[in-house]
C-alpha cells in the first residue's frame, strides 16, 4: 500500500502551512486501523493539503495515493476519501480563470493550472469509482455517485450505471444520492438533459418510495425549473405526509464514529445531533433543492412552507423555519401567516424547534409583529414578576426619533462591536445550543439564551410589552448587546429604562475595552433620550483611553446630540472637540453642539472645513450628514456642498446631494445626482428614498423609479450566501419610504 510514497520529495512541496513533509504521515493515517487516527489524518488533509478548497503541488502529489486507498477494500472510511477526491477534482474554472492565479490566505498565489491538473488526474483514475457503486460499505456507496457525476469523463456510461444501480440499492440515503447524481449529470451535460429530465419525471410518478419520488421531483425541478408543475405545492405536501406516516425512526442519534478533537469530528457531531431522532432527516436537503429551483415563485414557496408549518411532524416544521429564513432574506412577499405560525412553535416542547423559531424571529424586526403575542406569552412564562410594566416607568418622556435630523441608529459608531468580556456588566450571551433553551419554567419554557432571543424579537417588532422585560434584563449581571440596540423602535414607553442604563454605564471601566462595553449602552440612552445620564456620558467622553478613542467619543457625542438642550452642561467639551483631528469626532461634536444650542455660526465653519475635496470620502460624508441634520439653518454651507456633487465617491455625492436639498430646499442640483446614484448602487437606495420622501411633489420625476422598486420581488440588498442582521429591516424600510414618497407626490398633485 502507498507504493512509492517515499520516492516523492515531499519537503520540496508545500501546503497551507509550509513544507509538505508531514503529508506521508497523513496519508498513512488515512489507512490506519484506529478511527481517531483516521479522523485526525482526514482533518489534516482538509486543513493543510486541501485548505479551504485550495490545490497545492502537494495536493497533486497525493492524488495517486488517495486513489490507491480508495481501491483497497481493507481501508476503512473510504467514503471520506472519495469525498476528499471529489472536492479536490471538482472545482470548475472558466476560460478566463484558467489563465490566472488564485490567492490563498497567506498572500501567496496558487497557479490556476493546479485545479485543472487535479481534475485531469482524478478523472484519469476515476474508473476506480465504477467498481465502488456496489461496495459493501454504505458510506462508500453514498459518496461514489457524486464523485462519478463530477469527475468521470464518460457521463453517458455513468448515467446508465447510476440508473441501473437504483433498481437494486436498498439503502435510502444512497438511493437519494444516486438520484442527486443523475440530476448533476443533467446539469453538467446539456446533451443528456432532456432524456434525464424525462426519466426523473417518470421516477417522480412511478417510484413506490415517497422519498424517492420527492428526490426525483426535486432534481427534475432543479434541472428544468421552467417546467415545474403548477400543482407542485399539493404534490410535495402529499409526499411529505406520506413520508411522515410511513417512515420509521432512522437517525436515532447514533454516533457513527468515536469522538475526536478535530474540526471534521465537530462538524460530524453537529450533523448527527441535527439528525438525532428524525425519521427522515434527508427531506430537509430535498426541500432545499426544490426551493432553490422554485427561486422567484415566492407564493408557491410560501404555500409550501405554510403546509410544513401546519404539519404534525415537528421536524417538518423545523425545516420550514430554516427554509423560510432563506426565502424571506432574499424575496419580498406576504409573510404574515408564516410569521404567526413560526411564533406558535415557541410553545413546542422540543427545544431545537423553539430555538429555530426564536432565531428566525430575531431578524424580522417589524415583520415579526404577527408573532408578538406568542413571543410575549413565551416570555411571560419564563420571566418572574409582573409583566404589565408596573415595575418601570411606562409612558411619558420624550418621543423616540432623530433629534435635529441626526441619526442615532446602528450606523456611525453604534455598530455593536466585538463582545464584551467578564466584569463589564455587558455580556455576550447569544442564542446558545439547543440545551440552553430548557433552563426556566419547565417543559416548553425558554432559558436565558432563548429568552433573550425572544425578547430581542419582541423589542425589534416595536411591541411595548418588551419594555418591562428589558428592565429586568438590565438588572442582571450580563445583557446581550442586541437587547440594547433593540430599544430603537419602542417609543416613549422605553423612557423608564434610562435609570437602569445609567447605572450600568456608571459601572463601565475606562480601559481599553471601553468602546465594546459602553457603545451599546450609549446607543440605548440615545434611543430613550435618557438625559439624566449626562454625567455618566460625559465621564465616558472625557475618560476615553487611547484605544479606539475616536469611536468612543463619537458614540458619546451622538448620545449627547440625542439629549438636545438637556446636554447644555456638555457645551465646553463640545467646543473643545470641534478642533479634533478626527473628522468623525469633530463633525459629531458639531452636530451635538447644534442640537444643544441651535446656533449655526459656531458649527458651520467646522463642517465646511471637512468638505474640502482633498479629504477622504468618509470625512466629507460625515460633514454632509451633519449639515443635512441642521437643515435650512445651514444654507450658508451650500457653496461648500456643491463641489461634492461631482465626487468620484458615490457616497460623497449622495450625502452631499441630500444635505444640499435639506439646507436649500431646492431639487434642481440634488435630484439628478440622487437618481443616478439609485441606479449605480442599490445599497444607497434607503438613504435616497428617505430624501425623496422629504422632497414630496418636488421629486415627482422619481415616481417611475419608486414604482419600479415596489414591483421588484427580490430584496434590494439580497446577497447570495450571506446576510446581515439588518438586511430585512433595511429593505422593508426602503419599501415604506418608497410608498411614503409616492403618497406625498400624489397628494401634491391635487
Amino acid at each position: 500500500m502507498l507504493t512509492g510514497i517515499e520516492e516523492v520529495d515531499w519537503a520540496s512541496l508545500g501546503h497551507a502551512y509550509g513544507p509538505a513533509d508531514d503529508v506521508p504521515e497523513l496519508l498513512r493515517g488515512l489507512a490506519s486501523a484506529d478511527p481517531a487516527e483516521r479522523e485526525t489524518a482526514l482533518d489534516g488533509m482538509y486543513g493543510a493539503v486541501h485548505h479551504q478548497g485550495d490545490v497545492y503541488d502537494s495536493t497533486l502529489a497525493c492524488i495517486p495515493f488517495l486513489l490507491e486507498l480508495v481501491a483497497d477494500p481493507g481501508v476503512q472510511d473510504r467514503g471520506c476519501i472519495v469525498e476528499l477526491l471529489t472536492s479536490i477534482g471538482g472545482i470548475e474554472l472558466d476560460d478566463e480563470e484558467e489563465m490566472t492565479e488564485h490567492p490563498c490566505d497567506d498572500g501567496e498565489f496558487i497557479p490556476a493550472a493546479n485545479y485543472a491538473m487535479a481534475a485531469a488526474a482524478i478523472a484519469a483514475g476515476s474508473d476506480v469509482f465504477l467498481g465502488l457503486v456496489a461496495d459493501p460499505d454504505p458510506e462508500v456507496r453514498l459518496a461514489v455517485p457524486c464523485a462519478l457525476a463530477s469527475l468521470h469523463p464518460e457521463p453517458s456510461l455513468v448515467l446508465t450505471l447510476l440508473r441501473e444501480r437504483l433498481t437494486v440499492e436498498r439503502d435510502t440515503e444512497v438511493r437519494l444520492a444516486l438520484v442527486a447524481a443523475v440530476g448533476q449529470i443533467a446539469l453538467r451535460h446539456a446533451s443528456l438533459r432532456a432524456e434525464t429530465v424525462d426519466w426523473l419525471g417518470w421516477l417522480a410518478r412511478a417510484a413506490q418510495d415517497p422519498g424517492l419520488r420527492l428526490a426525483a421531483l426535486a432534481q427534475q425541478a432543479r434541472c428544468a425549473p421552467g417546467e415545474i408543475s403548477d400543482d407542485v405545492v399539493p404534490w410535495v405536501t402529499a409526499l411529505l405526509e406520506e413520508i411522515r406516516t410511513t417512515s420509521v425512526s432512522g437517525a436515532g442519534g447514533e454516533t457513527l464514529r468515536g469522538a475526536a478533537p478535530t474540526f471534521i469530528g465537530q462538524v460530524r457531531e453537529l450533523l448527527e445531533e441535527h439528525a438525532a431522532g428524525r425519521p427522515a432527516p434527508w427531506t430537509e436537503e430535498l426541500l432545499r433543492t426544490l426551493h432553490a429551483a422554485l427561486d422567484d415563485r415566492v407564493d408557491d414557496r410560501i404555500a409550501l412552507i405554510l403546509a410544513q408549518l401546519r404539519s404534525p411532524d415537528r421536524w417538518q416544521r423545523s425545516d420550514a423555519i430554516w427554509l423560510c429564513g432563506g426565502l424571506i432574506r432574499v424575496w419580498r412577499g406576504r409573510y404574515e401567516e408564516v410569521v404567526r405560525l413560526v411564533g406558535d412553535q415557541l410553545h413546542d416542547p422540543e427545544p431545537r424547534l423553539r430555538e429555530a423559531a426564536a432565531s428566525f424571529l430575531e431578524r424580522l424586526f417589524e415583520l415579526g409583529a404577527p408573532a408578538a403575542d406568542a413571543l410575549a406569552a413565551r416570555l411571560a412564562r419564563s420571566s418572574p414578576g409582573p409583566a404589565d410594566g408596573s415595575d418601570v416607568g411606562l409612558g411619558g418622556g420624550p418621543g423616540i426619533g432623530p433629534v435635529g435630523g441626526f441619526d442615532t441608529g446602528p450606523v456611525g459608531g453604534f455598530d455593536g462591536g466585538p463582545g464584551a468580556g467578564p466584569g463589564t456588566g455587558l455580556g455576550t450571551s447569544s442564542v446558545g445550543g439547543p440545551g440552553e433553551l430548557d433552563g426556566l419554567g419547565g417543559p416548553g419554557a425558554v432559558g436565558r439564551s432563548g429568552r433573550d432571543g425572544a425578547l430581542i424579537a419582541l423589542a425589534r417588532a416595536g411591541d411595548v410589552r418588551a419594555v418591562p422585560l428589558l428592565a429586568r434584563a438590565l438588572e442582571e449581571d450580563e445583557v446581550r448587546r442586541e437587547l440594547l440596540y433593540a430599544t430603537d423602535g419602542l417609543g416613549p414607553a422605553a423612557a423608564g429604562l434610562a435609570p437602569l442604563l445609567r447605572r450600568r454605564l456608571a459601572r463601565v471601566g475606562l480601559d481599553e475595552r471601553l468602546y465594546d462595553r459602553a457603545a451599546p449602552l450609549l446607543h440605548a440612552l440615545a434611543a430613550v433620550r435618557g438625559a439624566q445620564a449626562l454625567p455618566e456620558v460625559l465621564r465616558i467622553l472625557r475618560g476615553a483611553p487611547a484605544n479606539r478613542r475616536d469611536r468612543v467619543r463619537e458614540a458619546a457625542l451622538r448620545t449627547l446630540a440625542a439629549f438636545g438642550p438637556a446636554a447644555r452642561e456638555a457645551v465646553p467639551d463640545l467646543r473643545a472637540l470641534l478642533a479634533d483631528g478626527s473628522a468623525a469626532v469633530s463633525t459629531a461634536a458639531a452636530g451635538a453642539l447644534w442640537a444643544v444650542e441651535e446656533d449655526p455660526a459656531e458649527v458651520l465653519p467646522v463642517l465646511e472645513r471637512w468638505l474640502r475635496p482633498d479629504l477622504p470620502g468618509a470625512d466629507r460624508c460625515a460633514a454632509a450628514r451633519v449639515l443635512g441634520g441642521i437643515g435650512p439653518s445651514a444654507v450658508a454651507a451650500a457653496p461648500a456642498l456643491r463641489p461634492a456633487l461631482g465626487s468620484r465617491d458615490l457616497w460623497v455625492r449622495v450625502r452631499a446631494a441630500a444635505a444640499l436639498w435639506r439646507v436649500t430646499g431646492e431639487t434642481e442640483e440634488a435630484l439628478p445626482v440622487l437618481l443616478a446614484a439609485w441606479e449605480e448602487d442599490r445599497h444607497a437606495r434607503v438613504d435616497i428614498a428617505e430624501c425623496l420622501a422629504e422632497m414630496g411633489p418636488a421629486a415627482s420625476e422619481a415616481q417611475l423609479v419608486l414604482l419600479t422598486e415596489l414591483t421588484r420581488r427580490r430584496r434590494h440588498n439580497a446577497r447570495e450566501g450571506a446576510s446581515g442582521t439588518y438586511d430585512i429591516h433595511l429593505d422593508e424600510k426602503l419599501l415604506t419610504l418608497c410608498r411614503a414618497a409616492l403618497a406625498r407626490m400624489e397628494r401634491g398633485a391635487y
